[in-house]
Order: structure tokens, then C-alpha cells, then sequence
């Protein structure tokens, strides 16, 4: 079975970002999958900084990462390119980290002119972890996702058909027989 572990490279608690995870998460929920999730800002900020390759905790969510089948990496554009934070974790990968992985980049932004950022910004370093099929992904706008009661987020329903959208191409792009992700209706 396929496993599909989440990276969150928001470096924010309180982020539209959770509107999108939140939605991820409940599409897969929907057809019995309960991904890992990795909050990069959850992770130690000293091991992160200096490098820890054998941190416990980098240790515990790189073997997530080592696990499954399928990443999905989620980040906010920040000055054109993801995270900082993101890319630090990506640092602290395996040099071929990704090898043999499905990987799904969904990011956020303030305009469409940011879109390019997942195939000049991160779609390079995740070639460079070893990842030999990156799938197309998505890109939301900021403005498309609502800040609700008790940091909850709405995202529009043109955003949750492009995030329905990139977890279908995900689906096709298993072989039959590690296709667990079904049909995401």
C-alpha cells in the first residue's frame, strides 16, 4: 500500500496555508487515507539552522519522507521561491531523498504571476533530492482562501477544484497496482 506523507513549509501557525492542508487532508480522509504530516515549523529551529542530520526529530520525519510513496509539499511564495524554512528541511533530506517518490508541489501566493515559482524555484531542488516524477501540482491565490471563526480557513471552490485537480493527477499517475488513491469525486 501506498503511503503519502504532507510537508508544510509555512513558517507561520496561523496561515491560509491550513486552508489547503485542511482540504488535502480531507479529500484523501474521503477515500480512507490518513497522510503523515510534517509541520516544517514545528521541527527544531537550532537543527534546522546548524545542519542536525541526526536530530531525533529530523531523523523521525525524514524516515516519513523515506516511508512513502507519495509526497505532497505544500508552501506559501515568499519573494518569488518558497519558504526558507522549507528549504532548510529540503537541506536536511538524503541527497536522493525523493528517488523513486510521486511528488505533488502545491503552493500559495498573492498574484498568478508567482505560478512560475513551482517550475524555476522548487521543482529544481526537488530534481536535485532525486525526484524523477514531480506532477504539474497547483497554484491557489491568497485571495482565494478566507480566514473564518477559530483559525479555520474557507478556500473558494475554483481553489478546491485545482486542489481536487492535483490529487487526481496523482491518482493517474500510479500504476494500477499501487493505486490506492481511487476516485477523488
Amino acid at each position: 500500500m501506498s503511503k503519502i506523507t504532507i510537508i508544510s513549509g509555512s513558517p507561520s501557525e496561523h496561515t491560509r496555508l491550513n486552508g489547503v492542508l485542511d482540504e488535502v487532508v480531507r479529500l484523501l480522509e474521503g477515500i480512507n487515507i490518513i497522510p503523515d504530516i510534517i509541520h516544517v515549523r514545528n521541527l527544531p529551529a537550532e537543527d534546522l539552522i546548524q545542519a542536525k542530520f541526526n536530530s531525533e526529530e529530523i531523523v523521525r520525519a525524514n524516515k516519513k519522507v523515506e516511508d512513502s510513496n507519495i509526497i505532497v509539499i505544500l508552501t506559501p511564495v515568499y519573494k518569488s521561491s518558497f519558504t526558507g524554512v522549507l528549504k532548510t528541511y529540503l537541506d536536511l533530506l538524503p541527497q536522493n531523498g525523493l528517488e523513486g517518490k510521486t511528488v505533488l508541489p502545491i503552493a500559495i501566493g498573492g498574484t498568478f504571476g508567482h505560478l512560475l515559482m513551482l517550475d524555476y524555484a522548487l521543482k529544481p531542488v526537488l530534481s536535485a533530492l532525486g525526484a524523477t516524477h514531480i506532477l504539474k501540482g497547483a497554484f491557489i491565490l491568497d485571495s482565494q482562501i478566507k480566514k473564518i471563526e477559530n483559525n479555520q480557513y474557507e478556500i473558494d471552490e475554483a481553489a478546491k477544484n485545482r486542489v481536487e485537480t492535483s490529487l487526481n493527477f496523482l491518482k493517474n499517475s500510479l500504476s494500477p497496482e499501487k493505486n490506492v488513491i481511487g476516485s477523488i469525486v
